[in-house]
């Protein structure tokens, strides 16, 4: 055995203690009416994907991963993992069983931190590193729980990627979210191994696992490190993660749907509600609605920037704080007008 082996070996066995299984159940009922929702029938896929309900009437319906760290039972995972609100978690740690609690989920990044609700004393506690200065072809640990299945699966490589922007589908239904500044890693990250974390040689996590690209090989991402501690260090502070709000629904414009709403532009976000009982297009005492910003309004430019699928709103809200002026170019019945807004936090209007 190699000195770079053993080295490789002893970092697994310190940290393996502190990676968790994220285990999701459900009643059975309301699986039925997700499934239903995309054309699948419950009895022909229930024996496959979920397996016979329990007395409850639950079924296990996912599986991802987590770390700890924090003795006092913080959890480290994706956001994506929970992302189900009628479904019921519990931390998986050898053969016993946690509930946890949802502490925050970042609405920016694909993080949320859990709290084990009664946590076991001497918890194993992974530190956390920083994904600052990352350099291409350090070797990295990958470790979580693989399709669900195969607790505490490690996998190693290299940094292979960095600062890359993914569209990563975020539920049952198909819905994604832009992820950006990821880090690639040809170590496999499996279905499953989402939430767990990537371990560098020093046995700190620098990233928290989060996709795969499908069809292809040895082509992962995982999310820095330094995102998620400055979530937690919000946590502490506020109670909540903060986030910059402006407070309207909109669509990403291109060819396509500007010709269908028969539009003179073929980029922006266009300011309109969802066809929703009570939604609102601008929401009422947000940044936007007291800036002055109307449904069917289009947003050009943001901070001088140009709104485009490449460049979303959003990506230009991830580099913002609360508090910040946010200079917006609009389009409205053909003539441009500026405007300036405020940010608040999002918390304000959860």
């Amino acid at each position: 055995m190699t000195e770079h082996e053993e080295k490789i070996i002893k970092i697994i066995e310190r940290v393996l203690p502190g990676v968790v299984s994220i285990a999701a159940s459900k009643n059975v009922e309301l699986v039925e009416k997700d499934l239903m929702k995309i054309g699948m029938d419950l009895k022909m896929f229930e024996e496959k994907l979920f397996g016979e309900a329990d007395k409850k009437g639950n079924v296990s319906v996912s599986g991802g991963s987590g770390f700890i760290v924090d003795s006092s039972g913080i959890i480290l995972t994706n956001k994506h993992v929970i992302q189900d609100k009628e479904a019921h978690y519990k931390a998986v740690i050898g053969e016993d069983k946690y509930d946890v609690e949802i502490v925050g989920a970042d609405p920016l990044a694909d993080i949320a931190i859990l709290k084990i609700v009664n946590p076991p004393k001497d918890l194993t506690v992974i530190s956390l590193g920083t994904s600052k200065n990352i350099k291409l072809g350090r070797t990295v640990i990958a470790i979580g729980n693989a399709l669900g299945e195969f607790q505490n699966t490690v996998s190693t490589g290299i940094v292979s990627g960095l600062s890359r922007l993914l569209s990563a589908i975020t539920d049952i239904e198909g819905h994604q979210q832009r992820l950006r500044g990821l880090i690639q890693t040809d170590a496999a990250i499996n279905p499953g191994n989402s939430g767990g974390p990537l371990i560098n040689l020093e046995g700190n996590a620098i990233g928290i696992n989060a996709a795969v690209v499908y069809g292809a090989q040895n082509i992962g991402f995982a999310i820095p490190i330094d995102r998620a501690k400055k979530d937690l260090d919000e946590i502490k502070k506020y109670g909540h993660i903060r986030a910059p709000f402006l407070g309207i629904r909109y669509v990403l414009l291109n060819k396509n749907i500007g010709r269908h709403f028969k539009i003179p532009v073929e980029r922006g976000a266009l300011i309109v509600r969802e066809e929703l009982p009570g939604d609102h297009a601008v929401l009422p005492g947000s940044a936007a609605y007291e800036a002055g910003l109307k449904e069917h309004d289009i947003i050009l430019t943001a901070n001088n920037k140009e709104i485009t699928e490449k460049e979303t709103l959003e990506d230009v809200l991830d580099t913002c704080a609360i508090g910040d002026e946010l200079k917006l170019g609009v389009l409205r019945h053909g003539k441009n007008m500026s405007f300036s807004v405020k940010l608040e936090d999002r918390a304000k209007f959860s």
